[in-house]
């Protein structure tokens, strides 16, 4: 096991460094460029299986204890160590991130984005992966920053580099704002370390309780500076203006991974670092937490509803991406109630996130693909996408991963939204009831806008509404002919699902019936750590 977890998170970066080599000679192929996607998708292939094999020798008996440990001296002087560990928080995600990099290289194989080397996209690929993995297993609060670090540089020129238009803006914006708030999370670690004397998770998490040396001021400092990074990368309203842009910009399987992902790292730090590590200091914030994320829900769902009215040149990618912020705002509730329930419900609702919008991220880059813009205008005309009766099965898809978002009981969506209203409802003892109550009901009122935005697009692009096409539509989307006394040109015939699109995408329609239908197989990873670790280690 301790091998497994290892080789979980070394061997994306040996990949990384074999893909900048020249390839062997019996493995080039006819194509150099097919043998390195190759290479990115045995790879990745690889992690996903050794993830997998983590998850089945996991003790699920003990799934609040510590597992896979390696503890080795790093730097004596600072007291850092090389201490990798899962338990039931972590492996979830573990297993979400191997999954997801491993479908986007699959997808990569045979859709490569334009842009420069295949060699620095798939090196760039499993850097990521590295950091996005040593992130989750890491126990030691420096390397926890390292690995929190290490995916800002390959998503950074995954969006300079292969991005579409504006890339170079959404890009900088990305990292800009990232690393600020990194910044500042940084110098809450160090606080934290050195005033208690120590760097390691686990030996703060269960030094918590009157006998701790974090005081009450360190307590709310430390979790000032360090929610401030972690709710830059959650998203967290009204730090989260560079989502949309990145999301706008990103190619397809940039966007995936930022999604499903990116934004756990966020979530997860909450729930690894903040909580158990200062719990006085989360219950002085926990209130604003709570309305940050409220606001959020609610304005991330009026956002989508703007940009899917008729008229309004709505981006459906730029929808899908302000969406995530209104879904992440349910994860932030549920931290922020400091209850088993809630921190159950944002977990879960982490993990939902990360299988339903990454399905959705995928299919609308290949939309795009197929119409040549995201644009709602364009694919809800005469001439557009109208996909239930032109490409029925990639209709079908869309309109499962749209009914999934919106929290359809029996899907994945459905559990953790509600879990963090239920803990909203009674929250933490010395937490404000009636405020929280106004929380719960502004996180319902969001669910309801959700619905309706969700819904629209279904009807828009999938139904194929009768309304007139913008000017130039149908140039836009490619149509040919040419307009008789006031006729609409012929819509474009378009492909539907190809046999690698059913591959890379299926498996996250099939965990999303999985874990809507069968919740208690996650909830029960889960509740004992958040038990204990709600608890101070006990």
């Amino acid at each position: 096991m301790q091998l497994l977890l290892a080789a979980v998170v070394v061997l994306p970066l040996l990949g990384a460094v074999a893909a900048l080599l020249p390839a062997p000679p019996g493995l080039k192929g006819r194509d150099p460029d097919q043998a390195v996607l190759r290479h990115g998708v045995t790879v990745t292939g690889v992690v996903l299986a050794a993830a997998v094999a983590l998850a089945v020798g996991f003790d699920h008996d003990h799934p609040a204890r510590m597992q896979a440990t390696t503890d080795i001296s790093w730097i004596q002087a600072l007291g850092i160590r090389i201490h990798l560990g899962i338990d039931g928080i972590s492996l979830p995600l573990l297993v979400l991130t191997a999954l997801l990099t491993f479908l986007c290289a699959l997808y990569s194989y045979f859709h490569l984005p334009a842009g420069p080397s295949p060699k620095a996209f798939v090196a760039l690929l499993l850097v990521l992966e590295a950091g996005t993995l040593a992130t989750f297993a890491v126990l030691d609060l420096v390397l926890f920053f390292l690995a929190f670090e290490t995916v800002l540089i390959p998503m950074y020129f995954l969006i300079a580099r292969w991005g579409g238009a504006q890339r170079t803006y959404a890009a900088w914006k990305f990292i800009l704002y990232t690393l600020l708030g990194s910044v500042v999370m940084l110098l809450g670690l160090l606080l934290v370390g050195l005033k208690s004397g120590t760097f390691d998770m686990v030996a703060l998490a269960t030094d918590n309780g009157p006998n701790s040396q974090l005081s009450h001021t360190v307590q709310l400092l430390a979790v000032l500076a360090i929610g401030i990074g972690l709710a830059v990368k959650a998203p967290m309203w009204p730090l989260h203006s560079w989502l949309p842009d990145a999301h706008t910009a990103a190619p397809t399987v940039g966007s995936v991974l930022l999604a499903g992902v990116l934004l756990k790292m966020g979530t997860y730090g909450f729930v690894r670092i903040a909580l158990p590590i200062a719990p006085d200091g989360m219950h002085t914030f926990a209130p604003y937490l709570a309305a940050f994320a409220a606001v959020g829900i609610v304005y991330g769902s009026l956002a989508c509803l703007a940009l899917a009215r008729r008229g309004a040149k709505g981006d459906l990618k730029r929808l899908i991406a302000y969406s995530s912020v209104g879904h992440m705002g349910f994860v932030l509730l549920g931290i922020a109630t400091m209850t088993p329930t809630g921190v159950n419900g944002a977990l879960f609702a982490n993990i939902a996130h990360g299988l339903i919008t990454g399905l959705l991220f995928f299919l609308v880059g290949a939309l795009k693909d197929r119409y040549g813009t995201t644009d709602l205008d364009q694919l809800a005309g005469r001439t557009g996408a109208a996909l239930y009766g032109r490409a029925p099965r990639f209709g079908g898809l869309l309109a499962f991963g749209a009914i999934a978002s919106l929290g359809l009981p029996g899907l994945a969506g459905f559990w953790g939204e509600m879990l963090a209203m239920f803990g909203a409802f009674r929250p933490a003892a010395g937490l404000s009831r009636p405020a929280f109550l106004t929380f719960m009901a502004l996180a319902g009122l969001g669910t309801l806008l959700t619905a309706a935005y969700l819904l629209i697009v279904v009807r828009r692009v999938c139904m194929g509404a009768k309304e007139p096409a913008e000017d130039g539509g149908a140039e836009a989307l490619g149509t040919a002919g040419s307009e008789e006394s006031g006729a609409t040109r012929a819509a474009p015939v378009v492909p539907d699902l190809a046999r690698y699109e059913y591959a890379a995408w299926s498996p996250l329609a099939v965990l999303t019936v999985l874990a809507g239908l069968w919740p208690a197989a996650l909830l029960g990873l889960t509740d004992p750590a958040v038990q204990q670790l709600l608890g101070g280690g006990k």
